[in-house]
């Protein structure tokens, strides 16, 4: 026996190319989300809310719809509403009724959401660089054309 497979407890996988690659892409996203969400977690937040506050912070005035974050996050806007409760009732972000349409709910970044994503930048670019370290830019700009590719593929 190899100590490969020592260390996976006998396993060997008989998946093929392709799915080898994409459970590699989610193993990796795994690995990546458990080390940020370690970060977020020392400010109060989720991976999820950080997310919602980064996308609040690069829309237009620090707004945008419930319905469009939740699009963006590939998530139920059941799910969103609930992530955004919680986020309002600790400051991050403040949720209120579009003027023009009553049925529309608009999420607003803070001032305390806002100071929290600069106070959570440095560790995260470390983070970033400690899982991108042995890829070049040239490479990194094939890997999210590749891989913006395979999303557009499925839909």
């Amino acid at each position: 026996m190899s100590h490969k497979q020592t260390d996976r407890g006998g396993y060997k996988s008989n998946a093929n190319t392709d799915e080898k690659v994409m459970m590699s892409i989610v193993r990796t996203a795994e690995l990546f989300k458990k080390k940020m969400g370690a970060i977020f977690k020392n400010y109060g937040l989720t991976f999820s809310q950080y997310n919602v506050l980064r996308i609040l912070d690069t829309s237009t005035n620090g707004m945008n719809t419930i319905t469009n974050v939740s699009r963006l996050m590939l998530v139920s806007g059941a799910n969103m509403t609930g992530v955004a409760k919680r986020m309002e009732k600790n400051g991050f972000l403040i949720r209120r009724s579009d003027a023009k349409d009553e049925r529309i709910t608009l999420l607003e970044i803070t001032p305390k959401g806002r100071e929290t994503l600069k106070n959570i930048h440095k560790g995260k670019e470390d983070h970033l660089k400690e899982f991108m370290i042995s890829a070049s830019l040239n490479r990194k700009e094939q890997m999210l054309a590749e891989l913006k590719q395979i999303s557009k593929s499925l839909g």
